[in-house]
């Protein structure tokens, strides 16, 4: 009697382990199988995201093409437009040069007067020209303080026959730039004849140059009238001029030289308060480490 109390109790201990077990089994092989299910759904989810970010990469890769035959389109246009008026002033100016009643001064006028013309379609081909190809660059490591007294040689004394006060604040002390000197030089420059332009006689220009953050600040601020808002977002398009007589590539010439050495330019202006341009280049270490990083990115 006592035997049969005992087995009893084992028997439906192993039907109960048996059932679990079995239990545990089922589920196990339910698991497996929809892990299999979700490894071959994410298999073929994978393979449909593949297809699809090659089809969104070719689709930005098309839009780029686009983007940029629209660009080239919008240049071209732009282009022709600046040719043509100079252009047809100096045919123009020319064909008056063939009447017979003309005296001589009337002629040499004529003449001078195309002349002008032609030299500025000369200047806007050049100017059009270094925009698209750029300046063959001879890189040097070069002082910044005399770049700045070339500069000032330069600038000085054509401000004082315009009537103009020019003042520099040289605080590089010894820092030096890595670049193309004369690409650089040309930016600033142009930086300072847009100053002059802007600037009414009697007026003040001044050219400052610091380092922060190992980069070289140099900052061309005027006097003159200001420039609104809505202009100051267009000062660095191509062919954008307010100029009768700009090519509307000086300052993107500009952007160009300053982008090329790894800087950026900024303006600070408001009707009525003048214009300040502020250029920022690398110094001479900071510059030959972005030359090797930009290196770096196109391998």
């Amino acid at each position: 009697m006592d035997t049969l109390l005992i087995s009893s109790p084992v028997r439906a201990d192993r039907q109960h382990l048996q059932q679990a077990f079995a239990v545990f089994n089922q589920a196990s092989e339910q698991l497996t199988g929809a892990y299999l299910g979700l490894q071959d759904q994410v298999g073929r989810l994978t393979g449909e995201l593949a297809i699809a970010n090659g089809d969104l990469l070719r689709m930005q890769d098309e839009l780029r093409r686009n983007q940029r035959l629209s660009e080239m389109g919008e240049m071209a246009a732009r282009l022709a437009h600046q040719l043509r008026t100079p252009l047809a002033a100096a045919l123009l100016y020319t064909a008056n040069l063939t009447h017979a009643g003309l005296d001589s001064e009337q002629r040499a006028q004529f003449a001078e007067k195309a002349l002008s013309r032609l030299r500025h379609l000369e200047c806007l081909i050049a100017d059009m020209l270094l925009f698209v190809k750029g300046e063959a660059s001879v890189v040097e490591t070069l002082a910044v303080c005399d770049l700045l007294s070339e500069l000032r040689q330069v600038v000085e004394p054509q401000m004082a026959r315009d009537g103009l006060r020019f003042r520099m604040v040289d605080n590089s002390a010894a820092a030096s730039a890595t670049a193309d000197r004369k690409a650089l030089s040309s930016a600033l420059l142009s930086l300072l004849e847009n100053a002059m332009q802007a600037s009414p006689r009697g007026g003040s220009i001044t050219l400052t140059c610091d380092v922060a953050d190992e980069a070289l600040v140099f900052r061309v601020k005027d006097e003159g009238a200001g420039i609104p808002v809505a202009v100051q977002a267009r000062l660095f398009e191509p062919f954008f001029t307010t100029r009768d007589e700009g090519t509307g590539l000086g300052l993107a010439i500009v952007r160009g030289v300053v982008q090329s050495l790894g800087g950026s330019m900024d303006v600070v202006s408001a009707p009525g308060s003048g214009s300040e341009f502020i250029m920022r280049v690398p110094c001479a270490r900071t510059a030959q480490e972005s030359v090797l990083l930009r290196k770096g990115d196109d391998l």
